[in-house]
């Protein structure tokens, strides 16, 4: 019997969910998003199902790190990949009127709105990076400052959030691919960047897909007839024609490099290839891209599918990229970064991916 996207997610968390006690969910002892990532997939698998297990499991681990004054135990209000589990925060407080989650949300949210920013008003991607934008921001922060926004009436931040998008599509493109690249020092004084453009020139997989993922999730937040709608999609659109063209055509995989398909080093990657799906199928689902593009949608979820194995109903994800910064910023370093399998980046990736086919689907 095929098993629906849907049967795909349940084995896969439940696999994590039984391997792990929330206290040792890796990284242990640390909000993080690596966690997060997992977990926002989890969220979206109890709300398909309703099942209470899954709501628990994500309350049982948010619970460790908040003490009962709402302040955060291990969070390194220093980096936004400490603020991205943020997210978690919102149905907690509004099915549970914990007043502790409203102040973790506070305090998450007002330390955005004083991130240091470059010159042209960009964020850097963490406050002892000086300057650097990297596009995973656009994950870690846009997507928990717009759900802010639209829960507690914070509408400039839409703007905010604009600037930050338009900042990396502007400044960190490749004209010859219209894809962009991971990491952009307006001040050029990281010492491997290009010293006239401050690029890092490497269009990595997973930092664009968490681009594209978040402006699909963005677009969710945003009103309807807000006057930066237009500009959010056609970025989105531009953008993801682009990637498709890079698609392999026979696996549906997408390359941890993404337009460097033809280099024997390169190889295709798991978590980039389940989050650029995940995009291209939220933005079926949200009515923004057509159905026409359903055809690249269902090939890299046949692409992620062909990445997994089930043996005796547990999953395990191969070809998961671990943790990437720049390195020496060469394509070298990103085609010997290692792989895992079941790193939370590609679970994560995984269930955000299943759960949004499913409704495709439906």
């Amino acid at each position: 019997m095929n098993k629906s996207a849907l049967d795909y997610a349940i084995i896969a968390a439940e696999t994590i969910m039984n391997k792990f006690s929330v206290e040792d969910l890796p990284p242990a002892n640390h909000f993080h998003y690596h966690q997060g990532v997992f977990l926002a997939g989890v969220e979206r698998l109890y709300n398909l199902t309703n099942d209470e297990k899954y709501k628990n499991y994500i309350k049982a681990w948010v619970d460790i790190y908040i003490d009962e004054n709402g302040n955060c135990k291990t969070c390194n209000l220093d980096m936004f990949d400490d603020i991205q589990p943020g997210i978690l925060l919102f149905n907690l407080y509004d099915t549970t009127k914990d007043e502790r989650y409203k102040i973790m949300l506070d305090t998450l949210y007002k330390n955005i709105e004083m991130w240091p920013t470059n010159a042209k008003g960009g964020v850097w991607h963490k406050k002892f990076l000086k300057n650097q934008m990297w596009l995973d921001s656009m994950y870690m922060m846009g997507v928990f400052s717009s759900m802010y926004a639209k829960r507690f009436n914070k509408s400039y931040m839409f703007d905010k959030i604009y600037t930050q998008a338009k900042l990396m599509y502007t400044y960190m493109k490749n004209p010859k691919t219209g894809l962009l690249y991971h990491m952009w020092d307006d001040s050029k004084e990281e010492s491997i960047v290009n010293n006239k453009t401050g690029i890092i020139e490497v269009s990595w997989g997973r930092a664009l897909s968490w681009y594209v993922v978040a402006l699909s999730e963005i677009l969710e937040q945003l009103p309807k007839k807000h006057y930066l709608r237009q500009k959010f999609i056609d970025i989105e659109i531009e953008l993801l024609n682009s990637i498709i063209k890079y698609q392999d055509k026979i696996s549906g995989q997408w390359y941890q490099v993404v337009d460097r398909i033809n280099d024997t080093q390169n190889f295709t990657e798991s978590s980039c290839t389940a989050l650029f799906t995940y995009a291209i199928a939220k933005c079926i689902n949200l009515g923004i891209l057509d159905k026409s593009y359903c055809e690249y949608a269902l090939k890299g979820y046949k692409g992620t599918l062909d990445k997994i194995e089930i043996k005796n109903n547990e999953f395990v994800m191969k070809d998961i990229c671990v943790g990437t910064g720049f390195g020496n910023g060469k394509l070298d370093y990103y085609y010997s970064r290692p792989t895992r399998e079941n790193d939370l980046h590609g679970v994560g990736a995984f269930l955000l991916m299943t759960t949004e086919i499913y409704k495709m689907e439906k």
